[in-house]
């Protein structure tokens, strides 16, 4: 019985980590919760980049998928801020010795990583977005709603697509006073 109940587990991970990109409807993107610190920017809310296109990418330095998946955000990091893309890297600790703020601080220098970084050690933000895996890409569009979700690696054309026509979109209404 226990066999075939780990066999099921492991069976819907699987999928799980395997389903394509989610191009559900759009929903309100849940605020940064429960930061520890911020590093390479000053606090964020997703409030005040309303009119941005926002990267969120959940990660922990641990993990191989994740150290694959950064030079991609990096990249792209590079090639759209310039363009109104936002990237959030949101790292969220599987193990103890990723919840060191030092060994958080050599990661992001040794992967290079130029953009914010939003240190979750209590999970606040990866329970708001009721994430479940590492790495997951979210794009949130200029009016604050996830409207993209990819899980796992590989994927790289389609989420820069995305990147792309949510960048060529018009801004956000001004809200009404």
């Amino acid at each position: 019985m226990l066999r075939r109940m780990l066999a099921a587990a492991c069976l819907c991970l699987t999928l799980a980590a395997c389903m394509p990109a989610s191009q559900a409807q759009p929903q309100a993107a849940p605020e940064f919760a429960g930061i520890k610190r911020w590093i390479n920017s000053a606090p964020l809310t997703l409030e005040r980049l309303r009119g941005k296109v926002v990267l969120v990418e959940f990660w922990t330095f641990e993990c191989g998928n994740c150290l694959n998946v950064v030079p991609h955000v990096n990249a792209w990091h590079r090639q759209y801020a310039q363009d109104g893309l936002v990237v959030v890297g949101v790292h969220t600790p599987e193990y103890e010795t990723e919840k060191v703020d030092a060994n958080v601080d050599a990661a992001v220098k040794r992967l290079r990583i130029e953009y914010a970084v939003a240190q979750d050690n209590d999970y606040r933000t990866w329970d708001a977005y009721a994430n479940r895996y590492w790495p997951v890409l979210y794009l949130i569009d200029r009016d604050g709603r996830v409207v993209y979700r990819h899980i796992g690696e590989g994927g790289y054309a389609e989420t820069e697509a995305r990147i792309r026509a949510l960048l060529d979109t018009a801004p956000a209404a001004a809200p009404n006073a």
